[in-house]
Formats: structure tokens, C-alpha cells, sequence
């Protein structure tokens, strides 16, 4: 994530993770197999792009998460920013074992990869900053998944950074979902640089998601 003028990093802060299911909030991820998610990306309730999903399962029981991230956003006809993500998510249970992502964050290139570092279940996290170790089993913002929940630290996809949260139910609501209202409970996600509201309805299905970026600005992703 980042702090520059127009800069809409925050709009996809694990943007290799996001993903929509039918289940209970309180259970596990795990037999969840493959599916296609289609999201619109919203600045202040105007359109500004897409990011897309596609999950589905390998060999050796493990499953795989490809995202496709683009934004554009106009003033007075004028695009002023451009973002584009593409990413590979490589997931075992619920653990996260590999990770393959490119950046363009309005001209300014990131990239991440990550391996396993042993039997431990260690990441090798390797960003254009270097190469760290990332111990235990580890989660990006997968917001897919109701273990995150419990977690205390998320690895960005785009950055490569290990980042604090503290995660809380924040109350409930309405959402939009394909042009209806929809009862939903709202997640908070508390970080470092701003808190990242996830919508999730009765069952444990993943909504939406709302956060303020650059300039008290409102980002929304919802269900095309």
C-alpha cells in the first residue's frame, strides 16, 4: 500500500486473494475446489474497472488463485492514474505456499515471488528489495477465507510485506450485490495505513469491500 496523491494501491491490497464463496463464516476454506469471480472497482461510487477471479484446483490436493487487476481513473475526460495487477496464488489447506505477482502502479513497477524455504512451511518472500524468510503458515489478504479472521499478520501480495492486522466485527448493514440490497456483517481488517471494511453475508459469502484511499476518497469492490 502507499500514500502518494492519486496513488490507489490500497484499492487492491491483496489483490491476488480476493474471492467469493458460499460458506459458514466460522468454518474452513479448504474444500473449496475452483470458481470464476467478476468484481467492478468503484471510487467513490463511480466506476473505475474490474478485477477478476479464477480458482481452481492441481495436483497433489493443492489449489490455485489467478487475478487480474485494471484501473483507470479520469478527471475531466483526463486519465490522471492506471493500474494494472496480475497475480498467481498457489495455496496448500489453508496456507499459502506460493505467490507470482506484477505491478504497475501508475508507471511504477512492483513485483513479488514466493517459494517454499523448507519443510517447515517457511516462505522464501523475494521482492526487488531482497529476499526475506517468512515463518509458519502464512496467509495473504485472502479475504475469501473465514481464517483470516484469526490472523494477526497478512502478507501483501504487491508488496511482499509482512503487515500487522488486527481483525474485528464492526457491526452490519446492507450491501449492494448485482443490484439489490443484501443483509450483510462487516469485517474490519486494521492496518498500518488504513482499516480495510470486508461485507459478508448471513452465510459466510464474501460481499464487498470498502476502503478510504488518497485524498478521503471511497473504494468499493462489488459483484458484477
Amino acid at each position: 500500500m502507499t500514500h502518494r496523491a492519486m496513488r490507489l494501491s490500497a484499492l487492491a491490497v491483496a489483490v491476488a486473494s480476493l474471492a467469493v464463496f458460499s460458506h459458514a463464516a466460522s468454518g474452513s476454506a479448504s474444500s473449496l475446489a475452483r470458481g470464476e469471480w467478476d468484481f467492478r472497482v468503484l471510487l467513490d461510487d463511480a466506476p473505475i474497472g474490474e478485477h477478476r477471479f479464477a480458482l481452481a484446483s492441481t495436483a497433489g490436493g493443492e489449489r490455485q488463485l489467478v487475478s487480474e487487476a485494471s484501473f483507470a481513473v479520469k478527471l475531466l475526460g483526463v486519465t490522471v492514474y492506471r493500474y494494472r495487477h496480475s497475480a498467481t496464488e498457489t495455496w496448500r489447506g489453508d496456507c499459502l505456499r506460493r505467490l507470482r505477482s506484477t505491478t504497475d502502479d501508475d508507471g511504477t513497477p512492483e513485483k513479488v515471488d514466493a517459494e517454499p524455504a523448507g519443510d517447515d512451511g517457511a516462505l522464501a518472500v523475494t521482492t526487488p528489495k531482497g529476499t526475506r524468510s517468512v515463518d509458519g503458515c502464512v496467509m495473504s489478504f485472502a479475504y475469501w477465507n473465514p481464517g483470516i479472521r484469526g490472523q494477526e499478520r497478512l502478507l501483501n501480495a504487491q508488496s511482499g510485506k509482512l503487515e500487522a492486522v488486527r481483525v474485528s466485527r464492526a457491526g452490519s448493514g446492507t450491501v449492494d450485490v448485482r443490484g439489490q440490497q443484501m443483509a450483510a456483517t462487516r469485517w474490519r481488517i486494521a492496518t498500518e495505513a488504513q482499516p480495510i471494511d470486508v461485507w459478508y453475508s448471513p452465510q459466510g459469502e464474501w460481499l464487498g469491500l470498502d476502503s478510504i484511499v488518497s485524498g478521503n476518497r471511497k473504494l468499493s469492490y462489488r459483484l458484477k
